[in-house]
């Protein structure tokens, strides 16, 4: 199997697997090749690319949906199906159907698993009853049910192999992930942070579900896996450094959920995520830097064991959430090359790192309106080096409790959310969906109980001051921290991006918009409306020497959850209801995959 790996490793995909004897070389084989789509992230390195080329810039505007699918359920539909030879797997949201699909005999339906949970578990949801997917390793399918059971299901017969619960909804934990294998583990966090729950990333054994490592965003080193030897911009972090920055017994409640996506470098052994916002949204009730949330982390797959870790947004006072993906690439900076991590984090700063010590590189706002920082300190001798400069118009900390902060942008819901960009290694751009959205923002006093939200503040959203536009799709060069092009939408871009080898760059809009456009200018190639607002990834495939572009359209998520839950009043979906008041004149709830092709 080695020699065949180092035999194969051609194309861009390809190359960053060689010389990592050591993962999972089953599974690594699998995501070479184009034709399947076998990881959520569509690689390890969470590119979302494809080699695929069939589908250009000069024919993209004849295509056309080939086959559609009903997923039988509404509300928000986000992640992507997989396929694996002559099978596609769909997801949906809560409650969580799997369905294989035979590409050989129009989509026919294989099997069906359908798990029984208590929809109790979905006022616990914060943010609508989405699932971002699921993974494939071993011959198993694996799912992250909404109540927290996390599914290994045989991927030939749809039968479950193992189960094991990973958390506990009436704590307020709940899993909206996609599961991500690396090497004979499945990892997997848990969302929460809304219900203070202290959250954590787990590595589960793929052969039998068992509990192998896990660790804390918060706590002391043990909880959070932590030793002498993890660094934080190259210095020691201490000892209990997830301790002594909250004040009391905070931490115990203290948020850092892990609902994001998760990447992983085989050749370093290191897996890389986000941790998202402290609890409460009130940051008066939490003094101090609330170490480690909204934290980028790597740890040491095997272990657990944290190598280094990055804070975007010491002591949130904006539900900053940090867990987007972590998008790994080898990069030449000032003319160093660089194994780097691209981080687009909710707070409206665009990151590169040096991900095998943590080193930060670049730091730049990837949306002109972000204001509540003027910049991130990038002087290593400042003794706020790494940190934002906050200013203090937009600090809802220093204006204080029952205190209406007006015009902070980026808003709660981030320059980006969870929808993850796509990056392309012949462009060497990386291609963003964004939110161009600002809020008010009232903290007021909260109490904590178990199973009860915990969150403090009242939000409302709109565009920026004389702006129109909610979203943005744009083109950002990692290594200089600038956009090169950007495309205004009406309302956020809520989906995936997948990028292409032809230099065709596909995403969605929350009307429900598939849109295709040029790699290297932003013009836009084609679009066509799918039955509704699209927060789903773009994936491609091939199949019977065809290419194919699938995405699941059904609206929902932050940003659709008035529609998705029938909220009117403005402030209600933690402030999204009235920024996106709009969107129910342009699209409706449904839930469907509609897979596209060139007429034959």
């Amino acid at each position: 199997m080695r020699k065949l790996l180092l035999s194969t490793c051609i194309g861009a995909s390809a190359l960053i697997f060689c010389g990592a004897a050591n993962a999972n070389e089953a599974l690594q084989k699998m995501s070479q090749n184009p034709k399947d789509w076998v990881m959520p992230t569509g690689n390890y390195f969470n590119w979302r690319y494809s080699e695929l080329k069939q589908i250009t810039p000069d024919n993209v505007k004849s295509l056309a949906p080939a086959w559609t699918f009903s997923t039988g359920v509404l509300r928000g539909h986000e992640g992507a199906p997989l396929v694996i030879g002559d099978v596609m797997y769909v997801h949906t949201p809560f409650p969580n159907i799997v369905y294989a699909l035979d590409l050989n005999n129009d989509g026919k339906i294989l099997w069906k698993y359908e798990p029984k949970q208590d929809p109790s578990v979905i006022p616990v949801m914060c943010c609508d009853t989405v699932n971002r997917g699921l993974a494939y390793g071993d011959g198993k399918i694996l799912l992250a049910q909404a109540d927290t059971t996390l599914v290994a299901i045989d991927a030939k017969t749809g039968k479950a192999v193992w189960s094991t619960k990973t958390g506990d909804p009436t704590k307020g934990q709940t899993s909206t992930a996609a599961p991500m294998v690396m090497k004979d583990k499945v990892m997997l966090g848990i969302s929460g942070g809304e219900f203070g729950v202290r959250a954590w990333m787990a590595a589960y054994n793929l052969a039998d579900g068992k509990l192998a490592w896990k660790g804390y965003s918060m706590g002391p080193d043990a909880d959070t896996l932590m030793s002498e030897n993890t660094t934080n911009l190259g210095k020691p972090v201490g000892k209990d450094s997830g301790i002594g920055t909250w004040q009391a017994d905070q931490w115990k409640i203290g948020g850092g959920a892990t609902w994001g996506w998760y990447s992983y470098d085989p050749a370093l052994n290191l897996m890389y995520y986000g941790s998202g916002n402290p609890s409460t949204w009130n940051p008066k009730q939490r003094p101090g830097d609330n170490k480690w949330s909204m934290t980028i982390w790597a740890r040491d797959v095997d272990t657990g064991q944290a190598k280094w870790v990055y804070q975007m947004t010491p002591h949130d006072e904006w539900d900053y959430d940090g867990i987007n993906e972590m998008i790994l690439s080898d990069q030449t900076i000032d003319g160093k090359a660089r194994k780097v991590l691209t981080h687009f984090d909710r707070n409206g700063f665009g990151y590169t790192l040096d991900r095998t010590n943590g080193e930060l590189l670049v730091a730049e706002k990837y949306d002109p309106a972000v204001n509540w920082a003027s910049k991130v300190d990038m002087d290593k001798s400042s003794k706020t080096y790494g940190r934002p400069l906050v200013l203090d118009k937009y600090s809802t900390d220093k204006q204080g409790e029952d205190v209406n902060t007006k015009g902070i942008c980026p808003a709660a819901l981030g320059t980006k959310d969870q929808q993850p960009a796509a990056y392309s290694p012949q462009t060497e751009l990386f291609y963003v969906p964004t939110n161009h959205v600002c809020m008010d923002y009232e903290p007021f006093k909260v109490s904590y109980t178990a199973g009860q939200p915990y969150v403090g503040a009242t939000l409302s959203m709109y565009p920026p001051a004389g702006e129109t536009n909610m979203g943005n799709f744009i083109a950002w060069d990692g290594k200089k921290g600038k956009i090169v092009w950007s495309d205004k939408e009406q309302f956020s871009v809520w989906s995936g991006a997948l990028a292409t080898a032809s230099n065709v760059v596909f995403y969605g809009t929350l009307e429900g918009y598939l849109k295709a456009v040029d790699a290297k200018t932003g013009k836009e190639l084609y679009k066509f409306k799918t039955p509704s607002g699209i927060i789903g990834n773009v994936m491609t495939y091939e199949h019977g020497g065809r290419q194919y572009v699938a995405v699941l359209s059904g609206v929902g998520g932050w940003a659709g959850i008035g529609l998705a839950a029938g909220l009117t009043k403005p402030t209600d979906g933690l402030g999204a209801v009235g920024g996106y008041a709009a969107l129910s004149n342009y699209t409706a709830l449904g839930g469907q995959l509609t897979v596209f092709a060139l007429p034959k």
